[in-house]
């Protein structure tokens, strides 16, 4: 089993920033994926973000790319989601996400172990 605890959410004006982090314990494993997702009121799970624990490759929703930035510090076991440029869209619950599976999966599928969640409220 692994879990995972999102943290850093919170209400920001558009334009701002800020910085989630994903602290994962339990059966942890460089051969993990880590990912980002999250659901707006009434809307899907997307994805947003994901990144091999082994090796730092990561890969971006179309809607994020050049704003967002995954990374991951694996001597403290945590995934960082820094969110820059901030809009109103991008409000939502943040959930963190983890996989043994290879490559960068980007479905809800793909995943089989979930954070809580952490809301993020960007004002216009």
């Amino acid at each position: 089993q692994v879990q995972l605890v999102e943290s850093g959410g919170g209400l920001v004006q558009a334009g701002g920033s800020l910085r989630l982090s994903c602290a994962a314990s339990g059966r942890t494993s460089s051969k993990y994926v880590m990912g980002w997702f999250r659901q707006a009121p009434g809307q899907e799970r997307e994805f947003v973000a994901a990144i091999r624990w082994s090796g730092g490759r990561t890969t971006y929703s179309d809607s994020v790319k050049g704003r967002f930035t995954i990374s991951r510090d694996n001597a403290k076991n945590t995934v960082y989601l820094q969110m820059n440029s901030l809009k109103p869209e991008d409000t939502a619950v943040y959930f963190c996400a983890a996989d043994r599976r290879v490559g960068l999966p980007y479905t809800v599928g793909g995943y089989s172990y979930w954070g809580q969640g952490t809301q993020v409220t960007v004002s216009s």
